[in-house]
Formats: structure tokens, sequence, C-alpha cells
């Protein structure tokens, strides 16, 4: 199996007590880990005393990120899967597999010796999870391998890296993957520019996430700006320009406003094979509406979506208001009940902010002119610089429910939208 030179230089260096990768996206840190380096680790300690550990931000990211790789290079007579008891048998050994966003979710690691720990996603971990597996690595063959993208500075887990700890750390950029394709590099180049995720997921850096957010779309909101048009009216000299018929799965979100904010509403469009995301009509209400107005209100942003674009498939609900939601889903019932009405998803902001960013870097991200009020959130979303973490800033000054509402309209697919890049 051919590897990179820093493949091949993490092989027979990475002997210390705690060895690390971190660095870019697709940059190989993971590939060699499943391919060699966890096998070998494992055999190594065959008959010794102590437990065998995968750890993960969950059992479900263990499984795409290690478990199914290993298995398709050693099958799964060697790699099995996760039972109830969280053990997966893997060459030989029984290895208990953890999710680590939860101190609750790997009690079970205080009290036991720890022969060999695989750390996938490290930086997402919670840190008193990582704190407590320092006392569990007590034998002397004991050993960690971790891999990571990096993220802010401060980070409690760059301030081990930097210790004086018994530690072997690679740094890799996207450019030492010789085996990705030109285009694809090119293409999530471009994605990333301007950002704070090229730093991080192309060059491999520990940076702070400061200033502005959509930088791209606030320097020039009407780069993005697009129009929908009859066949007829289609103009072949203009950029920008969709077809009514090419719009498919039209969504729309409402996030419910509290003290300081107001009640938003989003719809959007993608195009086949959900190519492009389309923002059709955003707005937002300030005032002491009762339930029976926001219902109102939400059937009223309905039949405008509907009235311009013919159809309306589903909507999304702010999930952390559920009597405000089921009364949105009765009125649907009541005006339009072809239209599917469920609780948005309320995937991590920071994931539905990477994908905003991706569509935007790769020319795939358009808005109308009926979106005056995202139009105005995506232009002053910052970060907050008060935390040491990746947060968006909401102090009630900038509009983050129209936001949370054109998110709630897209992160159901996600995937799809990155996967059809």
């Amino acid at each position: 199996m051919q590897y990179t030179a820093k493949q091949n230089s993490y092989i027979p260096n990475a002997n210390k007590r705690w060895n690390f990768k971190t660095g870019a996206v697709r940059s190989g840190k993971s590939f060699v880990d499943v391919t060699a380096i966890i096998p070998m680790r494992i055999r190594e300690r065959i008959g010794k005393d102590g437990l065998c550990f995968i750890i993960g931000v969950s059992k479900e990211t263990i499984e795409r990120n290690v478990l199914q790789p290993m298995r398709e290079k050693y099958t799964d007579a060697i790699v099995g899967t996760i039972n109830s008891r969280n053990i997966a048998r893997i060459c030989g050994e029984d290895v208990y597999c953890l999710g680590a966003e939860k101190v609750s979710q790997v009690a079970k690691i205080q009290g036991v010796s720890a022969k060999y720990i695989y750390g996938d996603e490290v930086a997402k971990w919670n840190k008193e999870v990582f704190n407590m597996l320092k006392s569990r690595l007590d034998k002397p063959y004991s050993c960690f391998d971790g891999s990571l993208n990096p993220e802010d500075p401060n980070h409690w887990l760059k301030e081990f890296l930097d210790s004086d700890a018994d530690i072997y750390c690679q740094k890799y950029t996207i450019f030492d993957n010789i085996f990705l394709s030109p285009d694809f590099v090119s293409n999530l180049c471009k994605e990333y520019e301007g950002t704070v995720y090229y730093n991080r997921l192309i060059l491999g850096e520990w940076v702070r996430a400061e200033g502005a957010i959509y930088r791209k779309f606030a320097d020039n909101p009407k780069k993005f700006l697009c129009k929908i048009v009859s066949k007829s009216e289609k103009d072949q000299d203009k950029e920008n320009q969709f077809l009514f018929s090419q719009l498919c799965g039209i969504v729309m979100a409402v996030d419910f406003g509290g003290n300081k904010s107001g009640h938003a509403f989003v719809a959007s469009a993608h195009t086949k094979d959900y190519k492009n995301l389309i923002v059709l009509k955003s707005e937002r209400h300030f005032g002491d509406f009762d339930s029976n107005d926001i219902d109102a209100l939400a059937i009223g942003f309905a039949k405008s979506v509907m009235d311009l674009y013919g159809n309306l498939d589903f909507v999304y609900w702010d999930s952390a208001e559920t009597v405000l939601g089921r009364g949105i889903k009765r009125a649907f019932q009541k005006s339009f009940p072809s239209v599917i009405v469920r609780p948005a998803k309320k995937h991590h902001v920071n994931d539905r902010i990477n994908t905003t960013l991706r569509l935007m870097g790769a020319g795939r991200f358009f808005i109308t002119d009926d979106c005056e009020t995202l139009k105005t959130a995506l232009s002053q979303a910052v970060w907050n610089e008060k935390v040491s973490h990746d947060e968006r800033f909401d102090d009630g000054s900038t509009d983050i429910d129209s936001l949370d509402a054109f998110e709630y309209t897209f992160e159901r697919d996600m995937k799809r939208y990155i996967g059809a890049g």
C-alpha cells in the first residue's frame, strides 16, 4: 500500500506515549491510522494487561470514520461492529468504542487500565474526557494515537500539545496528500478561501475565528443575487438566472423569537442533485404576538411563497418551542394539508456555517431580492471574539433569527450539498 512521505514518517517515529496528527481535511491523517497504525498497535498488545479503546465524538462517527474504512481493508471477519456493550471485536481483541462529547459516556474508563487508545476528532472532545485518559495509560507499553483538525489557538488541546509531555506530533496540510485529485484540491481551496476554515482545514493551522463570518458575502452581496425567471424571460447574456422549473424541494422554516428577537421566516430551494442552494424569500416580524398571530404570519408567508413559486414541500419549525410548533402544524393541516410540517433538526451551528461558507466559496449559493432580512443577517454576522471556541456572536444586535431559520431549511441535506460539489 502506498503512503505519503508524512504517513511513512509517522509509522516508525510515532513511538511516544502520546502520538498526534493534526492538520487539514483529506490530508491522509486517518488513512494511515485505519490501514496500519490501529491494527499494529492492537496486535502488538494482544495478551498484555489492559483494555483497548477507540474514542470519537460519538459511536456513529467512530463507525463512519474508523471502523467502516478498516472493514473495507480487513473485512468484517477482522473488524466487527459495535455491540450493545459498546465493544467491537478488532484483530482478535475486544475494543471498547465510546463517544467523548459527554463525560458520562466514557465513565466506564474510570478505574480501568488502558493499554491502547485511539482518538478520532480529538479537538471536538469534552476536555474532562481527555483529562480522564491521562491516568488510564498506566502501563509501560500504554500509548495513544489521535487525529484532529485544528481549531482556536487557545483550545485546551493545543495547550497540551505545546506542553513538555511525552508527545510526537505531526502537522499536515492538504498538499501533503499527493494522491488527491488536483481538481478536488483546487475546488476545496476555493470553497474555503477567505475564511478561518482555509487556514485550519487547508493549511492545518491553529487560528482564531474573528471578524465577519460570511466575508465573501458581506464584501459583495450583489455577487450572490439571482433571479427566478420563466423560460421565455431567460436572458442568455445575464448570469445567476434560474428557471422556475429548476427549483426542487421548496422548504420553509420558522425561528420563533424571544425577548430581544423576532419571528423569522425563510424559504429556500435547491436545483437538481443539490447543485445550488437558492434562498427565495425571507421575513422577520417584531411585536407582541400570541400563538394565533404567529400561525397567521406563517400561513401568510407560506401563501406568498406558493403564489410566487407554485409549491411548498416542507416546513420546519424551531424545535425549542414545542407549543408554538404544534400550533404551526395545526395551522398548516387546516390551510395547506399537503405540506409536511416537522421540527427542525438543529444540527450544530458551526456545521451549518461551514456548509454555507463552502457553497458560497464554490459559487453555489444564491439569494433573491425578496430576502432583505437574510441579506442583512449574513452581512452582519460575526464571530464572538470574547470566547476561546468558535461561536457566532449573539447579543441581540445582529439577526440570528433569520440565520437560524435559513439554516433550518437546508440542514437535513448538508451531506447532499457537500457531496454534490
